[in-house]
């Protein structure tokens, strides 16, 4: 076994913010191997004890510490997932990219019989599964390179295998079961994908949750960073098929599916990440957001979004409440330069009088105020004088309400994930085994309004299907039988499967559609065949 075909999933290592706060609210890192799977949910607290062959896929086991909780997720539930509700169809059309494939518009029973082009198998079949199973209780074996020469044989064998969880890596040169028969095996396209997870936010979360939990107050970070990825990837890069994803406990993906999104190199990928990730701090640099004035147009726009939704999640009681009591708002002037402590002293002088009612809101734009005043005094300073403030200090100040802003709302990404075709990354669609929901779609034009707590667990799903069912007796008429709905139809699932398969899925393969016919024609000119 060779280190490129099985290893053990670890923490990632994620670049984050070396902010100027007390160390109480410094962020965590994440270690993170570049070739396993980025999602932080397999959590594995001991070494690797058992690796065997399965499929020509390498596996390992590996013991769990932390029980599941049966009445969430069981493998009867999730046998009940796969054989009733996981939406094979919209996996299949997604990443096979082919034009013909149609199943969103006909209905199931003309999907299911839909001829695929010949592009289909070609990029489908040379994709790469990894399976997380678990055949003896409190035992995990991780499989990689499992791939499938159809919809039908990726179906069948799920619902066999029952993974616990499912990845999904690149295309590659040749079937990835197939690899060790082929020396030039290699990636060749895969979407350019985006994790950003909660746990790397611990820092500056004042709601009290940390590591894997999460509550409605920290969940708003998640919103300000899908935001701001999502306008830095259309408007900069001109991406426009991004699909965003819940990773089912406390983190999102994107996956941007553009054809020159995928064909793009490693290199490329990483140059695209590094353009958003303005927090990056590593031992090697300790003056993490050293910004300037005038700001990055990405960063200009980025303060656009972020500022409205800091004041109203971050500031108050309600949200982190940074400025709501005064232990919080000393700890943040602290963060002040300190040739401005004069700025401080103004302020905490003001709000600590028994007369001061002040709102966050109020204190936030008293601060950009009495900096701004303090900064226009410095600037009157004659050239003879010494001045309070040194260049980089007046650069600090002039820069310090952008700074606080990014601290706690710029998306912190889990960069390793983006930079390497070969990573590996939750299938959307699969259930978390810990939280027992399903990663949804995201509807990124109603991301404010997304829950998480929201999110249908199984037993919830089998109950509704079971009220579906007494509710709507099955007809045998033909009327029945030609509009029959597909079982996750009949559930909660149906809002965010109908958005991805209306909004990213629907609009990519016209796409595809437009590129074919215009290939084509293209191809009829050059040989004169008009």
């Amino acid at each position: 076994m060779t280190s490129s075909e099985a290893v053990p999933v670890s923490p990632s290592n994620t670049p984050l913010v070396k902010s100027e706060f007390p160390s109480g609210m410094k962020s965590k890192k994440r270690e993170r191997d570049n070739n396993t799977s980025s999602d932080e949910d397999v959590e594995h607290e001991s070494s690797v004890n058992m690796a065997k062959e399965t499929n020509k896929a390498t596996a390992l086991v590996t013991p769990k510490k932390e029980k599941k909780d049966d009445y969430v997720f069981s493998p009867e539930l999730l046998s009940m997932y796969y054989s009733r509700l996981f939406p094979f169809e919209l996996l299949y059309s997604w990443l096979s990219y082919d034009p013909s494939s149609t199943p969103l518009i006909q209905s199931p029973s003309k999907s299911r019989n839909a001829i695929p082009s010949k592009a289909a198998p070609s990029v489908f079949t040379k994709r790469e599964f990894s399976f997380t199973i678990e055949k003896i209780p409190g035992e995990e074996i991780y499989i990689r390179y499992k791939s499938f020469p159809s919809k039908k044989e990726l179906e069948s064998t799920i619902c066999k295998m029952k993974p616990h969880k499912i990845d999904i890596g690149a295309v590659y040169t040749h079937p990835p079961k197939d690899k060790d028969a082929f020396q030039d095996f290699k990636p060749t396209q895969r979407e350019l994908v985006f994790d950003i997870d909660l746990t790397d936010y611990d820092g500056v979360r004042n709601c009290g949750c940390k590591n894997a939990q999460i509550c409605p107050k920290c969940w708003t970070m998640m919103t300000m960073a899908m935001k701001v990825l999502q306008r830095g990837l259309t408007e900069d890069f001109g991406f426009q098929h991004i699909a965003w994803f819940y990773s089912g406990r406390r983190g999102v993906h994107a996956w941007v599916c553009d054809s020159h999104a995928r064909n793009l190199s490693n290199d490329a990928r990483s140059a695209v990440a590094s353009y958003f990730e303005v927090m990056a701090d590593t031992e090697h640099n300790k003056d993490a957001m050293n910004l300037t004035s005038p700001l990055h147009p990405l960063l200009a726009r980025s303060y656009d979004i972020l500022e409205p939704m800091f004041v109203k999640h971050i500031l108050p009681e309600s949200g982190h409440g940074i400025l709501a009591s005064s232990d919080e708002w000393e700890k943040l002037l602290s963060t002040l330069p300190e040739s401005a402590q004069k700025v401080s002293d103004k302020l905490l002088s003001s709000w600590s009088s028994s007369q001061n009612i002040s709102t966050p809101e109020e204190k936030w734009h008293q601060i950009q105020k009495t900096i701004d005043i303090f900064l226009k005094a410095n600037k009157k300073v004659g050239s003879k004088q010494a001045r309070t403030l040194s260049y980089v200090d007046a650069n600090k100040l002039e820069t310090w309400k952008y700074r606080t802003v990014f601290i706690f709302t710029y998306p912190r990404l889990d960069i390793n994930v983006s930079k390497m075709q070969n990573h590996l990354l939750k299938s959307p669609f699969c259930v978390h085994p810990k939280t027992g929901r399903v990663c949804v779609p995201i509807n990124i034009e109603k991301v404010e309004a997304f829950d998480p707590f929201g999110v249908p667990t199984l037993p919830q799903l089998m109950q509704e299907l079971d009220v579906y069912a007494k509710e709507n007796a099955i007809m045998e008429g033909e009327d029945e039988k030609k509009n029959k709905l597909m079982d996750w139809e009949k559930t909660s699932l149906r809002e965010p499967f109908d958005y991805f398969k209306k909004n990213v899925l629907i609009p990519m393969q016209n796409e595809l559609r437009r590129d074919l016919r215009q290939e084509k024609e293209e191809q009829a000119a050059y040989n004169g065949d008009f």
